[in-house]
């Protein structure tokens, strides 16, 4: 009888955190980010991808808040401009030229950000590419270099930064993924499994820091739709009064924000919280339905992509 009455305590109690945690996440939602921001001055930001895009933009969003700022990116030139202008904002900064598809670079810079900046405090995995090709059209060579910078990446610099965090219980970890990491798309096969390995790894990540203890330490996985950065250009979007292409100004505030809050999980625009809650309760032909509707179908018909400089 004992055993059976344990059973239901264990059960009530997590419902009472089910419930109490819902509550939260509600009431968080209405409160200013200024209210509940926590300080990140003086602490080192490493951006991947800092040469152009996002992560130039969250390279100056982190000096406007005194960061020291690592920048990596395979375009050297590019992101040695990110490094200019984070340096007129005031900005302690160290550019690093990364192919992070090649695990031995990314040790190797590691070592060295570590040895000239100090520990790494929040780590940004930004850097992406996108083929945008159909699956049997994608050479295995893109393929699998889509699988190194947009997933496997995220494995050794979480690698090389994360023992250090642990062992001072403090550091947040970034993974800028996609809604494509959510939602299959035609066309973006490779891509899209590139970023659903993201969101897996910063799942699997989260649970296990909270298995260790480790509170200090947090991670915030990134979702957005369509960024108008060049990247997608060329891409129909059905319906663009209802779910346009993000303006990337918008998108570098909005994670700039879910770091300072400590926010586990941001997809972008919000609307598409809705058709992700959709997607876990509909039959899977009702997804296809509604996904061709909105245009999933054929927006990479036109694809063109971001023009080499």
């Amino acid at each position: 009888m004992g055993s059976v009455w344990d059973d239901v305590k264990a059960v009530l109690v997590v419902v009472y955190h089910v419930l109490y945690y819902w509550l939260e996440a509600i009431v968080l939602a209405f409160v200013p980010t200024s209210v509940m921001a926590k300080d990140i001055a003086g602490q080192t930001v490493l951006i991947t991808g800092a040469g152009s895009g996002i992560g130039r933009l969250l390279a100056l969003e982190f000096a406007t808040h005194n960061c020291r700022l690592a920048l990596w990116d395979v375009n050297s030139s590019g992101n040695q401009e990110t490094a200019l202008l984070a340096k007129g904002m005031g900005a302690t900064v160290r550019t690093y030229t990364v192919d992070v598809s090649d695990r031995e670079q990314v040790y190797s810079a590691a070592s060295k950000v570590t040895s000239e900046l100090g520990h790494v405090d929040i780590l940004v995995n930004n850097a992406g590419i996108v083929t945008g090709q159909k699956f049997l059209d994608c050479p295995d060579s893109m393929i699998d270099k889509t699988m190194q910078v947009n997933t496997m990446a995220h494995f050794w610099t979480v690698k090389a930064f994360l023992p250090a965090m642990l062992s001072r219980n403090h550091g947040h970890v970034v993974s800028v993924a996609s809604s494509a990491g959510l939602l299959g798309v035609t066309g973006l096969a490779d891509y899209c499994s590139s970023k659903f390995g993201a969101v897996g790894f910063d799942e699997s990540l989260r649970f296990e820091l909270k298995a260790l203890g480790k509170d200090g330490v947090h991670t915030t996985v990134v979702c957005p739709y369509l960024i108008s950065t060049g990247m997608f250009d060329g891409c129909q979007v059905k319906f663009p009064w209802l779910l346009n292409s993000l303006e990337p100004e918008v998108v570098s505030e909005e994670i700039i924000k879910a770091v300072l809050r400590n926010q586990e999980f941001l997809i972008l625009p919000r609307l598409l919280y809705i058709f992700m809650a959709l997607k876990g309760l509909l039959p899977v032909k009702c997804v296809h339905v509604l996904s061709d509707y909105m245009g999933a179908s054929h927006m990479m018909d036109t694809f063109k992509g971001r023009k080499s400089s």
